[in-house]
């Protein structure tokens, strides 16, 4: 039983595959034009290109695909379902990572944390101009309630939150940590917002103008999702209108497939940089050396049928 690693991930998926009885071989440079992956049941994958149909029907060996972490947007899962192919990921793994860095990056943007370190080491002692916020009696909206919303909603639970949740997808999922909501009462009651939502058709580009402006109040914005779920130039309007009182994005639009390379050279990302309440990090919200690990175990969990997530 062949499978191809055509991302690294934690050696501990290899170990346990291996230990199963599975041949594992690397291949993290030849592109999908030309690699050939006839005689391999299994694919583990990050985000190095796009498994297509096109793609897959090549390969009439392979039995399941394994995607090391949330986001599925690189892979036909129609064509795999038609093609009797198999779709494993592994939020599981990383969903405390991104809870505690939208947690993160929420406090920074509150307690003015960014701008002050900046100051003291220059010297500077302002404590008037870096008074910050509280995140207690705030109401936290979440678009998005799966793995990672959930995550989010638990660890605000401390914080004496009032946490609201919609989901498209799904309902009855209100509990000790959120009330279940429809959108217009998320949009009418929020005071921050939070996107934990894939990457489809209908969420490219959810936050755009129109949808800034259907909230009821002024907010701030938390998105450790996907870039294309939020429109930059729309963001950075909604900052200069007070629309949005503030964004922690750990996301951009501007980023490749692949999320390892980014044009920032735009101008809209050039007025944003220059905003004090603007938070950024690169795509590394679910990154901890934790996760990491946990992202290989979850998807030898699932691959093995040794547990069940």
């Amino acid at each position: 039983m062949k499978v191809i690693f055509l991302d690294s991930v934690h050696p501990i998926l290899e170990q346990r595959l291996t230990d199963a009885g599975y041949d594992c071989i690397h291949d993290y440079n030849t592109p999908s034009e030309t690699i050939d992956l006839n005689g391999f049941i299994g694919v583990v994958i990050r985000s190095r290109f796009r498994l297509s149909r096109e793609f897959l029907s090549r390969f009439p060996s392979l039995r399941w695909i394994a995607r090391s972490g949330s986001g599925l947007e690189n892979i036909d899962l129609v064509a795999c379902e038609e093609l009797g192919i198999k779709v494993y990921n592994s939020p599981e793994g990383n969903s405390t990572a991104v809870a505690e860095h939208a947690i993160g990056m929420l406090l920074m943007l509150f307690n003015k944390l960014r701008m002050a370190d900046r100051e003291v080491r220059s010297g500077l002692w302002q404590r008037e101009a870096n008074r910050g916020l509280e995140l207690e009696e705030k109401t936290v909206g979440i678009i998005g309630y799966g793995v990672m919303g959930s995550a989010f909603a638990k660890r605000l639970s401390g914080f004496g939150c009032r946490v609201l949740a919609y989901d498209k997808y799904k309902s009855n999922f209100g509990d000790a940590n959120v009330q279940e909501v429809n959108l217009e009462t998320l949009k009418k009651e929020s005071d921050i917002v939070s996107l934990h939502v894939p990457l489809l058709k209908d969420t490219k580009y959810l936050v755009n103008a129109n949808w800034i402006a259907s909230f009821s109040k002024p907010f701030y914005l938390i998105n450790t999702s996907r870039g294309q779920v939020a429109e930059i130039k729309a963001i950075l309007d909604g900052l200069k209108s007070n629309k949005i009182l503030g964004a922690c994005l750990d996301v951009l639009e501007y980023e490749e497939t692949s999320f390892e390379k980014i044009n920032l050279n735009t101008p809209e990302f050039n007025e944003l940089k220059e905003l004090n309440n603007v938070i950024f990090s690169p795509h590394v919200a679910g990154w901890t050396v934790e996760s990491y690990e946990k992202l290989s175990s979850v998807l030898a969990d699932k691959i093995l049928g040794e547990s069940e997530i």
